[in-house]
Protein backbone atom coordinates (compact mmCIF):
# COMPACT_ATOMS: atom_id res chain seq x y z
CA UNK A 1 0.00 0.00 0.00
CA UNK A 2 2.71 2.47 0.54
CA UNK A 3 4.53 2.25 -2.98
CA UNK A 4 1.65 3.52 -4.80
CA UNK A 5 1.11 6.77 -2.66
CA UNK A 6 4.30 7.22 -2.56
CA UNK A 7 4.26 7.35 -6.34
CA UNK A 8 1.25 9.18 -6.28
CA UNK A 9 2.73 11.69 -3.96
CA UNK A 10 6.04 12.29 -6.08
CA UNK A 11 3.91 12.72 -8.96
CA UNK A 12 1.63 15.47 -7.51
CA UNK A 13 5.31 17.36 -6.39
CA UNK A 14 6.53 16.67 -9.60
CA UNK A 15 3.46 18.38 -11.38
CA UNK A 16 3.83 21.27 -8.42
CA UNK A 17 7.55 22.05 -8.94
CA UNK A 18 7.30 21.93 -12.84
CA UNK A 19 6.00 25.04 -14.63
CA UNK A 20 3.00 24.32 -16.83
CA UNK A 21 4.15 24.43 -20.13
CA UNK A 22 1.08 26.16 -21.40
CA UNK A 23 1.54 29.13 -19.57
CA UNK A 24 2.32 32.27 -21.36
CA UNK A 25 4.46 35.17 -20.41
CA UNK A 26 4.64 38.46 -21.87
CA UNK A 27 7.57 40.77 -22.92
CA UNK A 28 6.88 42.87 -20.15
CA UNK A 29 7.46 40.11 -17.85
CA UNK A 30 11.36 40.78 -18.09
CA UNK A 31 12.14 37.84 -21.53
CA UNK A 32 15.79 39.03 -21.55
CA UNK A 33 18.79 40.27 -19.68
CA UNK A 34 20.83 43.76 -20.00
CA UNK A 35 23.98 41.13 -21.08
CA UNK A 36 22.22 39.83 -23.58
CA UNK A 37 20.93 43.26 -25.23
CA UNK A 38 24.46 44.43 -24.81
CA UNK A 39 25.60 41.69 -26.94
CA UNK A 40 22.33 42.69 -29.39
CA UNK A 41 23.49 45.91 -29.97
CA UNK A 42 27.33 45.20 -31.01
CA UNK A 43 25.64 42.74 -33.68
CA UNK A 44 23.17 45.34 -34.48
CA UNK A 45 25.81 47.78 -35.18
CA UNK A 46 27.81 44.87 -37.09
CA UNK A 47 24.90 43.06 -39.36
CA UNK A 48 21.69 46.06 -39.27
CA UNK A 49 22.49 49.43 -38.61
CA UNK A 50 23.10 50.32 -42.29
CA UNK A 51 19.54 49.44 -42.81
CA UNK A 52 17.40 50.07 -39.57
CA UNK A 53 19.63 53.07 -38.44
CA UNK A 54 21.77 54.20 -35.64
CA UNK A 55 18.87 54.69 -33.31
CA UNK A 56 16.49 51.50 -35.58
CA UNK A 57 14.61 54.53 -36.96
CA UNK A 58 14.43 52.60 -40.30
CA UNK A 59 15.54 54.35 -43.83
CA UNK A 60 12.65 54.24 -45.80
CA UNK A 61 13.00 50.98 -47.07
CA UNK A 62 14.07 49.10 -44.08
CA UNK A 63 11.18 49.31 -41.29
CA UNK A 64 11.85 50.95 -38.39
CA UNK A 65 12.48 48.74 -34.95
CA UNK A 66 11.07 51.17 -32.87
CA UNK A 67 7.94 53.24 -32.58
CA UNK A 68 5.32 52.18 -35.17
CA UNK A 69 7.17 48.78 -35.10
CA UNK A 70 5.18 47.96 -32.36
CA UNK A 71 1.60 47.56 -33.65
CA UNK A 72 2.70 45.69 -36.70
CA UNK A 73 4.03 42.62 -34.19
CA UNK A 74 0.98 43.37 -31.55
CA UNK A 75 -0.64 39.85 -30.51
CA UNK A 76 2.30 37.73 -31.74
CA UNK A 77 4.37 35.10 -30.17
CA UNK A 78 8.50 36.22 -29.83
CA UNK A 79 9.19 33.12 -31.64
CA UNK A 80 6.97 34.77 -35.37
CA UNK A 81 9.53 37.88 -34.78
CA UNK A 82 12.51 34.96 -33.73
CA UNK A 83 12.09 33.63 -37.07
CA UNK A 84 11.45 36.55 -39.16
CA UNK A 85 14.60 37.54 -38.15
CA UNK A 86 16.60 34.87 -38.67
CA UNK A 87 15.19 33.39 -41.71
CA UNK A 88 15.20 37.02 -43.97
CA UNK A 89 18.22 39.00 -42.34
CA UNK A 90 20.48 40.32 -43.11
CA UNK A 91 19.41 41.96 -46.30
CA UNK A 92 22.35 40.38 -48.09
CA UNK A 93 22.87 37.45 -46.60
CA UNK A 94 19.78 36.27 -45.20
CA UNK A 95 19.78 33.36 -42.98
CA UNK A 96 23.39 33.75 -41.91
CA UNK A 97 22.45 34.71 -38.19
CA UNK A 98 22.92 32.55 -35.54
CA UNK A 99 20.33 31.06 -33.61
CA UNK A 100 21.89 33.08 -30.29
CA UNK A 101 22.65 36.02 -32.35
CA UNK A 102 19.03 35.92 -33.18
CA UNK A 103 17.79 36.00 -29.85
CA UNK A 104 20.47 38.99 -28.91
CA UNK A 105 19.47 41.20 -31.08
CA UNK A 106 15.85 40.24 -30.63
CA UNK A 107 16.80 41.33 -26.81
CA UNK A 108 18.76 44.65 -27.99
CA UNK A 109 14.90 45.76 -30.14
CA UNK A 110 13.08 44.90 -26.97
CA UNK A 111 15.00 46.61 -24.65
CA UNK A 112 15.22 49.54 -27.27
CA UNK A 113 11.38 49.39 -27.31
CA UNK A 114 11.66 49.47 -23.45
CA UNK A 115 10.49 46.99 -22.31
CA UNK A 116 12.06 45.66 -19.34
CA UNK A 117 14.90 43.34 -18.61
CA UNK A 118 14.57 40.02 -16.42
CA UNK A 119 16.80 37.75 -14.54
CA UNK A 120 17.46 35.05 -17.75
CA UNK A 121 18.49 35.47 -21.34
CA UNK A 122 15.90 35.17 -24.43
CA UNK A 123 16.08 31.77 -25.16
CA UNK A 124 16.51 30.70 -29.07
CA UNK A 125 13.97 27.69 -28.57
CA UNK A 126 10.46 27.08 -27.90
CA UNK A 127 9.83 29.20 -25.30
CA UNK A 128 9.56 32.01 -27.59
CA UNK A 129 6.21 30.32 -28.62
CA UNK A 130 4.85 31.09 -24.83
CA UNK A 131 6.01 34.60 -24.98
CA UNK A 132 3.16 37.34 -25.90
CA UNK A 133 4.71 40.62 -28.00
CA UNK A 134 2.42 42.61 -25.93
CA UNK A 135 2.45 46.92 -27.13
CA UNK A 136 0.80 47.48 -23.67
CA UNK A 137 1.24 46.49 -20.37
CA UNK A 138 -1.20 43.80 -19.35
CA UNK A 139 -3.06 44.88 -16.49
CA UNK A 140 -2.23 42.80 -13.54
CA UNK A 141 -5.08 40.75 -12.05
CA UNK A 142 -5.68 41.26 -8.32
CA UNK A 143 -5.99 37.64 -6.63
CA UNK A 144 -9.45 36.50 -5.89
CA UNK A 145 -10.38 36.18 -2.25
CA UNK A 146 -10.71 32.48 -1.36
CA UNK A 147 -14.57 31.31 -0.13
CA UNK A 148 -14.44 29.83 3.08
CA UNK A 149 -16.18 26.97 4.46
Amino acid sequence: MRKPLMIASLAALAAWATPARSQTSSVWDGAYTGAQADRGAIKYRQECVMCHGPVLEGNGEAPPLVGRFIPDWEGTRLSELFEKIQSTMPLFAPGTLSASDTADLLAFILQANNFPAGPKDLQSDDSLKLISFDAHKPAVQEPRAGKRH
